[in-house]
C-alpha cells in the first residue's frame, strides 16, 4: 500500500492485519463482550488499565446462571476453574489524591483477596505527576480489547444514557451517564497490543512474558459481538514519556497531526478534553485552508470537581475561541451532548478518545486531547485504515453516523439521510434531535489571564521532576527504572497537595485573607509589641508549608516597620523557613539515596558539591517547583548546608529587595493612591525580569 498514513517508528509502534476488527461503543456492550471473551480464556488474561475495581458489576443476559457478578469474584471463578489459566492485572500505582473513588488495594484483602492465579500488581514506573493512562485487555494472545474504559467503577451505562437508569448505580449510589468506546482487534493486529501490554509488565515486575497466540481452533472471541470490519490494517500507537537516554514516544502526537493535516471532507473528534496546544495549532492550520475539511468536535460540558473546572475547563475555553477566532470559512463546530431530565451540575459524560477522518481513518484509543496525553502520560491508540476498500470505508463511515445518532436520540439512517439533505455534517447535527438528546453548541466565556495562569499547571507537556534532574546531572546512564523514583513519588503528593493549598488560598473564602487591607490590619495589631520582629521571622516557616502566600507577610512587615527592617525580617524568616524545610530531607540519609539512585549517587553529589551554590541561586530566582518540595529535595540530594544557606540567601534578596520596595509604594497609595511611585515599581519589576531572564540562561547551559 504505497499511500498509507503508517509510518512505523514515527506515528505509530507497529502495523497490523486484524482479522475481525469490532467497535464498541459504551460499557454495557464492553463489559459483556470482555466477559464472554473471558470466560473462553484457556491460557491467559492480561488486563494493564489506569484503574481496576474488583467491585465493578459484570451483566450476562445470555448467562444460564442469571443476574450480575462482581469483577473480582468472576475472575477467581475463572481462575479456580482452570488450574492453566494466570491472570494478570497491572493497575496504575496512583497518588492519594486521586484515592477517593478507588478500591482499596487488594494486597491489603480488604474488599477483595485474588486467587492465587491471580496476579495483581501496581506500576509505578512513571515520572513524576504522569500516569499509566493505557488500557488494554489481552486474551491468549488472540484477542484484545484497547480504548477508553476501564474496568472500573462509575463506568457502566447503555447507549440511550437515560436520565434516570436505576441500573447506573455504584456502591449504593447513582452516578450520571458515560460515554465511551473500545475497540476489539484478533489475529497480528491482537499480539501486537499484547507485545505493549507485557512491555509494560516486564518493566514493573521484571517478569519477561513471550507473545505466543493459543494454537488450534480455540476461538475466544465473544459471541454476539459481530466484526464492523475484516481483514483490516490498523496501527498501535503510543504516548510514552522521557526518560534519561530514552527520548519518549510521541506516536499518539504524530499520528493525529497527520490525520489532520490528511483531512479533506470532514473531521469527527470526540474527546474527554480538549486543550493541547499542539493539536490546537494543527487544527488552526487545517481551517485556514480555504478547501480545509469541516471539523465537529463533540466533548462533555462540564469537568469533575473545582480543580478540573479550573485548569482542564479553563484550557479548553481558551482552545475554542482561539479555533473560533480562526475559523474564518466557517467550518468548525464544538459541541457538547444534552441530556434532558439530568440534575443541575451533572451531564453525560464524554470519556471517549475517538476520532474519525473521511471515510478512511477511524482511531479509538486512551490518548486525551490535552499536552500530558502526547508527552507526559503513557497511552495507546489503535487506528483503522481503509485502504481503498468500500466495505471498511463504509463500515468507518456508519461508525461516525451512529455516534451522531446516539448522541442526537434518532437512528443511523437519520443522520445519514439529514446529511445527504444538507450537504454538510455540522448542518445535519445542527438539525436532528430534539429537547430530550441533541447537539448544541459549547460556550466559551472569556476568562481573566489570572484564571489560565492556574490552569497551565494543571497540564503538562513533558514531566517535569525528571526534566530537572538531568540538569544536575553532568552524564547520563540507561536505566530502567526513574531516578529517585520513591522520593520523586512522595515529592509527587507533597507538590499535590502544595497546588491544592494555593488554590485554597486563591480560590476559596480564605482569599479575603490575601489582600492589603488584611496586611494593614496586622500591621496595625503588631506595630510596636517588643515580640512583633519574632513574630513575622517565625511566620514564613509556616506560610512556606500550608502554602500561604508569604507577599502579605513582607508586605505586613514593610508596613509596621518601614522597607529596610522589612526587608531584613523578611529575608531571615525566608532563609529560617528554607533551613527547617531543607533539613527533613538530610534524613533520608545516604544509603537510602543510595538505594533509590543507585551508583548515580557519587557523580550527583559530586556535581552538586562543585555547582550546588549557582544551582541554589538559580531555582531561588527562578522556581521550579513549590518552596518546601524544592528545600527538601536539596536536603536529600545532599546540598552542602553551606552553599544552599549563601545560595537562598543571594537568590532571594533581587526579590526581597522588589518586594519590600514595592510593598512599601503599595502601602503609601492605601493611604494616598497619587502618592505611588510608578518609576520606583517599574524598576523593581524589570530588575526581577531581568535576572529571571538571565538566571534561565545559565540554567539552560548547564551541562545535562
Amino acid at each position: 500500500m504505497t499511500d498509507t498514513l503508517f509510518e512505523p517508528g514515527r506515528n505509530c509502534t507497529s502495523v497490523a492485519n486484524a482479522p475481525r476488527v469490532a467497535f464498541i461503543v459504551d460499557a454495557e456492550d464492553y463489559f459483556r463482550a470482555f466477559m464472554l471473551a473471558a470466560e473462553k480464556a484457556q491460557r491467559s488474561i492480561t488486563i494493564v488499565g489506569w484503574d481496576f475495581d474488583s467491585r465493578t458489576p459484570l451483566c450476562n443476559e445470555d448467562d444460564k446462571g442469571g443476574g450480575c457478578v462482581r469483577l473480582g469474584e468472576f475472575l477467581n471463578r475463572l481462575a479456580a476453574g482452570n488450574r492453566h489459566l494466570r491472570i494478570r492485572i497491572l493497575n496504575w500505582d496512583y497518588p492519594m489524591v486521586f484515592g477517593a473513588d478507588r478500591e482499596l488495594p487488594p494486597t491489603l484483602g480488604i474488599s477483595w483477596t485474588p486467587h492465587r492465579r491471580v496476579d495483581f500488581r501496581f506500576d509505578d514506573t512513571h515520572p513524576v505527576g504522569g500516569s499509566h493512562h493505557q488500557k488494554i485487555v489481552v486474551i491468549d494472545d488472540r484477542i484484545a480489547f484497547s480504548g477508553g474504559l476501564d474496568l472500573t467503577n462509575k463506568r457502566w451505562d447503555t447507549r440511550s444514557h437515560t436520565a434516570a437508569d436505576p441500573r447506573r448505580i455504584f456502591d449504593g449510589k447513582p452516578y450520571p451517564p458515560f460515554h465511551d468506546s473500545m475497540m476489539a482487534v484478533d489475529g497480528e493486529a491482537a499480539c501486537a497490543l499484547a507485545r505493549i501490554a507485557y512491555g509494560r509488565w516486564h518493566d514493573a515486575t521484571g517478569e519477561v512474558i513471550a507473545v505466543k497466540p493459543h494454537a488450534g481452533r480455540h476461538d475466544p472471541w465473544p459471541g454476539g459481538l459481530e466484526p464492523d470490519a475484516h481483514d483490516a490494517r490498523v496501527a498501535v500507537s503510543r504516548t510514552a514519556p522521557p526518560f534519561e537516554d530514552y527520548d519518549g514516544l510521541r506516536e499518539v502526537e504524530a499520528l493525529y497531526l497527520d490525520m489532520i493535516a490528511r483531512a479533506r471532507r470532514y473531521l469527527y473528534i470526540e474527546n474527554q478534553y480538549f486543550t493541547s496546544d499542539v493539536i490546537g495549532a494543527a487544527l488552526k492550520r487545517s481551517l485556514a485552508r480555504p478547501d480545509g475539511p469541516e471539523i465537529l468536535v463533540v466533548t462533555r460540558l462540564l469537568s469533575h470537581g473545582w480543580l478540573e473546572e479550573l485548569t482542564m475547563t479553563n484550557l479548553r475555553t481558551r482552545l475554542v475561541r482561539e479555533l473560533r477566532a480562526a475559523d474564518v470559512h466557517g467550518r468548525l463546530h464544538v459541541v457538547y451532548p444534552q441530556v434532558h431530565g439530568l440534575a443541575e451540575g451533572t451531564c453525560l459524560d464524554v470519556h471517549s478518545k475517538i476520532c474519525v477522518v473521511d471515510d478512511e481513518w477511524l482511531r479509538i484509543g486512551s490518548a486525551n486531547l490535552s499536552n500530558r496525553s502526547m508527552g507526559m502520560d503513557t497511552e495507546c491508540d489503535v487506528t483503522l485504515e481503509a485502504g481503498g476498500d468500500a466495505t471498511v470505508a463504509r463500515a468507518v463511515r456508519r461508525f461516525r453516523d451512529c455516534l451522531v445518532a446516539e448522541h442526537s436520540g434518532c437512528t443511523v439512517e437519520e443522520v445519514e439521510r439529514a446529511i445527504a439533505q444538507h450537504g454538510s455534517l455540522n448542518r445535519a447535527v445542527h438539525a436532528l434531535g430534539d429537547d430530550k438528546r441533541r447537539l448544541l453548541p459549547l460556550d466559551a466565556p472569556e476568562l481573566p489571564a489570572s484564571a489560565l495562569l492556574i490552569a497551565e499547571i494543571g497540564d503538562p507537556a513533558e514531566p517535569l521532576f525528571e526534566q530537572i534532574v538531568p540538569r544536575v546531572v553532568p552524564e547520563r546512564r540507561a536505566a530502567k527504572r526513574f531516578p529517585l523514583r520513591r522520593f520523586a513519588l512522595v515529592s509527587s503528593g507533597i507538590i499535590v497537595l502544595a497546588f491544592i493549598l494555593a488554590l485554597v488560598w486563591t480560590r476559596t473564602p480564605l482569599a479575603s485573607w490575601v489582600t492589603l487591607e488584611r496586611a494593614a490590619a496586622w500591621a496595625d495589631w503588631f506595630t510596636g509589641r517588643w515580640w512583633a520582629p519574632i513574630l513575622v521571622v517565625a511566620a514564613y516557616t509556616p506560610a512556606a508549608v500550608l502554602m500561604f502566600p508569604r507577599w502579605i507577610i513582607t508586605i505586613a512587615a514593610v508596613m509596621a516597620f518601614g522597607p529596610w527592617r522589612g526587608f531584613a525580617l523578611g529575608t531571615a524568616g525566608m532563609v529560617i523557613a528554607a533551613i527547617l524545610t531543607f533539613l527533613p530531607g538530610r534524613i533520608i540519609g545516604r544509603e537510602r539515596v543510595q538505594r533509590f539512585t543507585g551508583p548515580r549517587l557519587r557523580r550527583i553529589a559530586h556535581f552538586l558539591h562543585r555547582r550546588g551554590l549557582l544551582a541554589v541561586m538559580m531555582v531561588r530566582i527562578v522556581p521550579v517547583a513549590p518552596f518546601p518540595v524544592v528545600n527538601l529535595a536539596m536536603g536529600a540530594l545532599r546540598v552542602p548546608l553551606r552553599h544552599f544557606v549563601l545560595g537562598t540567601l543571594v537568590g532571594i534578596m533581587p526579590g526581597m529587595l522588589a518586594a519590600t520596595v514595592l510593598s512599601d509604594q503599595l502601602a503609601a497609595a492605601l493611604e494616598e493612591p497619587s502618592s505611588i511611585n510608578a518609576w520606583a515599581v517599574a524598576a523593581g519589576v524589570l530588575i526581577i525580569g531581568m535576572l529571571a531572564f538571565f538566571a534561565q540562561r545559565v540554567i539552560r547551559r548547564v551541562p545535562a
